[in-house]
């Protein structure tokens, strides 16, 4: 077994090449996947919980709950789909067939989220249940793959770092469109839960042809240093929980997506009761992604200066500033929309390192214990994605229910307000502290030349 202290070390973020050369048309396309997700993964996390609780009055609490349930099947789900991606042999590869497979599906799964029975509540409960199960699901199905496309198309860190940025610049421009663009489109088409579905109808259509973009514009390259015949499940997830920088981004992984979606999740409760205005969603959504572009254009030579992990900390660090920020003045227009704008360079520089450092899992597990499971690895950037995501909306639904609210009220108690203020302003500070005690661990960044030095050398002494 191999110790980090057998690693030539090669400076701090040295870039390892391979003799890729990754066009800009690869790249872009590559980022359209997420522009994708984003159309009806992220739409859905931003808007859900208020349409189940204010459009269909389904109570907080048990929108909490099924966030939960969601979130301990994912953990299953995540794994068995990382397993099937190792498994898979193509002549498209063995992460891009899956988007071609589930692109059409997960377009479906979003529309059937809105297309709520009315009637009777325990039926209108079970299929709010199913569907969104059914969605998450799916959703594995196409982002573990599209996740471990990152680290077949190149094994350059640098270029991951680049791929990355692509990816996640435009799912910034995906999530813009849906903060500013949601409810207007709601109400053009009727308002309602007719104007939701019609909505995302449009959302999985336009999702679908991107996601085939992906498909179509990418190609994958990297093989493994030593050819190996497919490895059992016990002995690949028994490799797996050897790999400590793993262990680290999958908590710092969870950790961060609650934070994220709390952002995301409290806005239209935050500007509908606390701004007194719901249709200043669209400029608080504004302020928290615009910012986010300008911040992946500048992060390039950051990360290439001072390193993946070091950037992301600065980036937890922002997100502590912003909520302070906020907190001195948090009924002022002017002080919140600030405030999201410096979380919005954080969250740039955490999502323009995050996948990329999950990447470099990879390469450290192969070197560590001779399995490459890109697959399995890759499910811990799904399932922190989802569990962060799942649990976040979940604070969101209980935290609300402990306050005492009721959804569809032109004003709420005090109680509820206040829980408003604490889950929007003081739990993102508690966790990017714990974000940053995550990352404090994380040194993979200086040994991975050496890694991938040594894992050339075994592939050419084949």
């Amino acid at each position: 077994m191999r110790s980090s202290s057998d690693i030539v070390v090669m400076g701090n973020e040295a870039s390892v090449q391979t003799g890729t050369n990754i066009t800009l048309k690869e790249k872009m396309g590559y980022g359209f996947g997420d522009f994708a997700s984003q159309l009806l993964f992220a739409a859905a996390m931003t808007f859900l919980s208020y349409f189940y609780t204010d459009v269909i009055g389904i109570s907080a609490g048990v929108i909490g709950t099924l966030m939960l349930v969601a979130r301990v099947l994912d953990a299953f789900i995540d794994v068995a789909i990382g397993a099937l991606i190792d498994k898979t042999k193509s002549r498209h590869g063995k992460a891009r067939p899956w988007l071609l497979w589930m692109s059409g599906p997960f377009a479906l799964s979003g529309i059937l989220l809105f297309t709520v029975p009315s009637g009777n509540m325990t039926i209108t409960i079970l299929y709010i249940y199913v569907t969104y199960l059914l969605m998450n699901f799916i959703y594995s199905s196409i982002n573990v793959p599209y996740g471990v496309l990152n680290s077949m198309i190149t094994q350059d860190s640098y270029q991951r770092s680049l791929l990355n940025i692509f990816r996640m610049s435009l799912a910034n421009i995906g999530a813009l469109l849906i903060n500013y663009f949601t409810l207007p489109l709601v109400k053009s088409f009727g308002g309602g839960q007719k104007g939701w579905i019609f909505t995302f109808i449009i959302f999985g259509l336009l999702g679908t042809f991107l996601f085939l973009v992906t498909f179509f514009s990418t190609k994958e390259r990297v093989t493994p240093s030593v050819v190996q015949k497919p490895i059992p499940f016990g002995r690949a997830f028994g490799a797996l929980m050897r790999n400590k920088y793993w262990k680290l981004i999958l908590g710092f992984a969870v950790v961060y997506f609650i934070n994220n979606a709390l952002g995301t999740g409290m806005n239209i409760y935050y500007a509908r009761y606390v701004l007194k205005d719901a249709n200043l969603i669209g400029v608080l959504g504004i302020s928290l992604l615009l910012p986010s572009l300008f911040g992946y254009m500048l992060l390039p030579p950051v990360v290439k200066r001072i390193g993946k992990r070091n950037s992301s900390i600065i980036g937890s660090i922002l997100l502590i500033v912003g909520s302070v920020v906020i907190a001195v003045s948090p009924t002022s227009l002017m002080a919140v929309c600030l405030g999201l704008v410096i979380k919005a360079l954080g969250h740039a520089a955490i999502l323009g390192t995050f996948f990329a450092m999950l990447a470099d899992t990879i390469e450290y597990g192969e070197w560590k214990t001779g399995m490459r499971t890109e697959g399995l690895v890759y499910s811990a950037g799904s399932f922190g994605t989802k569990a962060g995501g799942g649990l976040g909306a979940a604070v969101i639904g209980w935290g609300l229910a402990l306050g005492g609210y009721a959804g569809g009220q032109a004003t709420i108690s005090a109680t509820a307000l206040a829980s408003i203020h604490f889950m929007f302003i003081y739990v993102p500070i508690i966790l990017a502290v714990l974000q940053i005690l995550f990352l404090a661990f994380y040194n993979l960044d200086k040994l991975f030349p050496g890694i991938v030095k040594e894992l050339e050398y075994l592939k050419n002494a084949e």
